[in-house]
């Protein structure tokens, strides 16, 4: 590493002398920031490199990419503002880090596991202003995919997460920040509502009759585990509540009597050294300007985010009822551009049904269908990308009219954008037909006896007005079409999982789990997947062009109640079940600790149903509506 930063230092060297003009403090400020660039992109390169096969089971062979990692970890948990802030470490972070996350996180080699979740929970702490997208992308895939096999989890990789989502509540800030740019975002997953309700079914244990590759003793650590994770994150959202409102904490006097007196809001400096973390953030959310707008937008996103959803799941199963819902809703426009505009960028519609509706006879679907083909611009492409561009956002439907009218229109758009290209739209849409024919002929596994480029040819004769298209593009089409299948942006998805729509499905999440996951069984060395990675790399381009990628920095306390609806439940059901049923002194603690929190927070938020819920449900652990019974937790409860 040393060598080749020096062999990049020589040539300045020597051209030292133009810059003379700058000021020495700026040569020298400018110089340490580039070696700073180089060390980290060399950091990153080592900790991607992939050992030899034998080295998996090894770590003494592992032992530089290990190195490489802590070092990036540390690295991470030290860097200072500009590192944080400036355009340039970040583009590195989301270049050389993120792929290195990506090839690490699925390693089977506990220790890698654990180096790439500290590393990713700097990020999140430190740097998620600057990293929505990215962020959105590898958090359901590092930890809510571990977070959510209850059954067979790898028992030391899902103690890591856990121990992450603790560490993750000490900063009180970070769990409504994630709360407000992804779960109130259209284009992302739910993260905490999938974290939550991936704590309460890790806390309640393996269902019974399921079966389960942990030892009793562990299924046991990793309730406590999971139930300390949901105390911490009601007693950081209580945290947060308490600062924002100047509520002084009963634990600590001394240390809110100086805030209190202070004439600014001070940040109370935080365990990890974060204090300075939310001035620092705040340059980056200049558009949200009032709190009351805040809230109210906040608000809004929520709700539009959940009736949407709803909208979404209603098309899965029958399409027509889906599209008038959201008109109903006001989610879509009424007019057909409109609709064929959602049907084209929206996440998680089941790409067969959008091909059905396209393909429908009545009124309304054939004007989509029209705007959709229209809003294509095929000007100058080829006739077989023309085509894969088509087909990217749907699957071709079953029925042949279906195929028929649609393939018609694309033909039609295909000539209106190359009026040269043929005599006539007919020929264009014949040679469609040949085109989606050949696609399948030539990579579908059932068809034995595959079409030759002569075949194809053949096929073709006499479709320009009665006389022959070249032979030559006849061939060369052939070519293309048996080299490169035309396919849907999303056919890696196993057919299991195109049944299930999970809310993961909805938001577009799976396929990224799916290869992560499915590679694993196929082959442990997945950090060698290329394709793997470009997919990647093409999912967050698309995340990033989806998502807003304004971050916003919560501030106004009115979050905290769409919060507390969508965890009360999972609470609930996660201390009352182990009070009732417990006679251990640390899960009795930890569960009245949570209705602590839980009954502060609602309380404040003056959210009286859910206060309720939590404070009869306290009432009747104390067992004295029948005192012949109470025992030392109904003692505690009262």
């Amino acid at each position: 590493m040393y060598k080749t930063a020096l062999e990049g230092r020589k040539g300045e060297l020597a051209d030292g002398d133009v810059e003379r003009d700058d000021d020495l403090e700026v040569q020298i400020g400018n110089k340490l920031r580039r070696d700073a660039f180089l060390v980290f992109r060399a950091l990153c390169k080592l900790s991607m490199k992939t050992p030899p096969k034998e080295a998996m089971a090894d770590p003494q062979l592992m032992r530089g990419k290990i190195v490489a990692l802590e070092l990036l970890k540390i690295l991470l948990e030290n860097a200072g503002a500009v590192f944080r802030t400036s355009e340039r470490f970040l583009g590195a972070i989301k270049q050389y880090l993120c792929l290195s996350l990506l090839k690490n996180s699925a390693s089977s080699l506990i220790i890698v596991f654990q180096l790439s979740c500290s590393i990713f929970i700097s990020l999140v702490s430190r740097f998620r202003a600057g990293l929505k997208a990215e962020i959105g992308v590898f958090f359901p895939m590092i930890v809510l995919r571990v977070l959510e096999n209850v059954a067979q989890p790898n028992f030391q990789q899902k103690m890591i997460v856990l121990r992450f989502l603790d560490k993750l509540c000490v900063d009180s800030q970070i769990l409504v920040d994630i709360f407000i740019n992804y779960d109130c975002d259209v284009n992302s997953s739910n993260i905490f509502e999938r974290m939550v309700n991936g704590l309460l079914k890790t806390a309640q244990g393996v269902p019974p009759s399921t079966a389960t590759t942990l030892l009793p003793p562990q299924e046991a650590t990793m309730k406590l585990e999971a139930m300390k994770c949901l105390v911490a994150i009601l007693k950081s959202m209580g945290d947060w509540m308490n600062k924002q409102l100047r509520i002084p904490d009963p634990h600590s006097t001394k240390r809110f009597e100086a805030v209190e007196n202070s004439p600014e809001p001070v940040n109370v400096p935080l365990a990890n050294g974060n204090g300075d973390e939310t001035v620092e953030g705040s340059d980056f959310h200049s558009e949200t300007s009032s709190e009351a707008s805040d809230a109210l937008s906040i608000e809004q996103r929520r709700a539009y985010k959940l009736e949407l959803q709803e909208g979404i799941s209603l098309f899965n199963r029958k399409p027509k009822k889906g599209i008038e819902f959201l008109i109903r809703a006001n989610k879509v426009g009424d007019s057909p551009e409109e609709i064929a505009a959602f049907l084209k960028n929206a996440s998680g519609l089941n790409k067969m049904l959008i091909g059905d509706y396209l393909g429908e006879r009545e009124d309304l679907s054939l004007k989509v269908m029209h705007a959709y083909v229209d809003s294509f611009d095929f000007q100058g492409m080829e006739f077989d990308d023309a085509i894969r561009a088509f087909l990217q956002g749907f699957r071709l439907p079953g029925e042949a009219q279906k195929i028929d009218r649609i393939m018609e229109k694309f033909a039609e758009r295909y000539c209106k954008c190359n009026p040269k290209a043929f005599i006539s739209a007919d020929t264009a849409y014949v040679l469609a037909y040949s085109v989606i024919l050949l696609n399948t002929d030539a990579h579908n596994p059932m068809v034995k006896n595959k079409m030759s480029a002569d075949d194809f040819v053949r096929n073709n004769r006499g479709i320009d007005d009665g006389k022959d298209l070249p032979e030559e593009y006849l061939r060369s089409l052939f070519e293309r079409i048996s080299r490169n299948e035309i396919k849907m942006k999303e056919d890696d998805l196993s057919v299991q999982q195109k049944q299930s729509v999970n809310s993961s499905r909805i938001l577009g999440l799976d396929s990224i789990l799916n290869i992560v996951i499915r590679k694993r069984d196929e082959d442990q060395h997945m950090e060698t997947s290329d394709n793997l990675i470009k997919h990647m790399q093409e999912q967050f381009k698309e995340k990033a062009r989806k998502s807003e990628s304004v971050y916003y920095a919560a501030t106004d306390v009115v979050v905290l109640r769409f919060m507390v609806e969508v965890c009360w439940a999972p609470m609930l059901a996660a201390f009352s079940v182990p009070l009732d049923q417990s006679d251990d002194e640390i899960v009795i603690a930890l569960c009245l600790e949570g209705f602590r929190y839980a009954i502060h927070v609602t309380a404040v938020m003056s959210m009286k149903t859910h206060r309720d819920a939590f404070v009869t449900s306290l009432a009747k652990f104390t067992s004295l509506h029948s005192p012949a019974d109470i025992k030392q937790k109904n003692i505690d409860a009262i």
